[in-house]
């Protein structure tokens, strides 16, 4: 098999482990947590991991990664930053909303908002995501952009991104750790 087989091969092993992922927190959340609300209960809490760990790993992953398959290195640019940046903006908007239904929770059962490691640590990457996403757009998608500016840009937007994914786990796996200790 090629490389570029095998690459894609790999990509979709990936997408599939992602989509288990989240099949796997929505189905922990529905049975074991008690299913899912959006009223202030226990139960809206319970959409903050799915809609975490749907944006932050899963839909940023694979925005992420696009760039790495070589079906995109090819031909014109634009559909791909598009398709990257909706991507991201729709891994954005469920981190938002993530982060509503959290708080949200919190404040309708007079819980202090930002307490933990875990609360820090997802606030910080959602705050560096929301920065990423300012600056690509910025950067990348605006035409009057010099190039220059994309050129130097294009190596922090590349690393940040990388570090804003491994923060998401980071989140993701503390969270989950978090919450499971405090159901002992």
């Amino acid at each position: 098999m090629r490389v570029p087989g095998q690459l894609y091969l790999t990509y979709l092993l990936a997408l599939c482990l992602g989509l288990l992922c989240m099949v796997f927190v929505a189905y922990w959340n529905a049975t074991w947590r008690g299913g899912f609300a959006w009223d202030g209960s226990a139960k809206q809490f319970n959409w903050h991991p799915v809609l975490m760990v749907a944006g932050l790993t899963v839909l940023y992953g694979s925005a992420a990664v696009l760039y790495r398959l070589p079906l995109t290195w090819g031909g014109s640019k634009l559909p791909w930053k598009l398709l990257h940046a909706g991507l991201t903006l729709l891994s954005f908007l469920l981190a938002v909303l993530g982060l509503f239904a959290v708080f949200n929770f919190h404040n309708k059962g007079n819980t202090p908002n930002l307490y933990s490691l875990h609360s820090w640590i997802g606030i910080s990457t959602v705050a560096l995501f929301t920065g990423q996403w300012l600056l690509g757009l910025a950067s990348f998608l605006l035409p009057c952009t010099p190039l220059e500016l994309r050129r130097r840009a294009k190596p922090l937007h590349v690393w940040l991104g990388s570090a804003i994914f491994i923060l998401g786990i980071a989140a993701s796996i503390s969270g989950i750790n978090e919450k499971l200790i405090f159901s002992l």
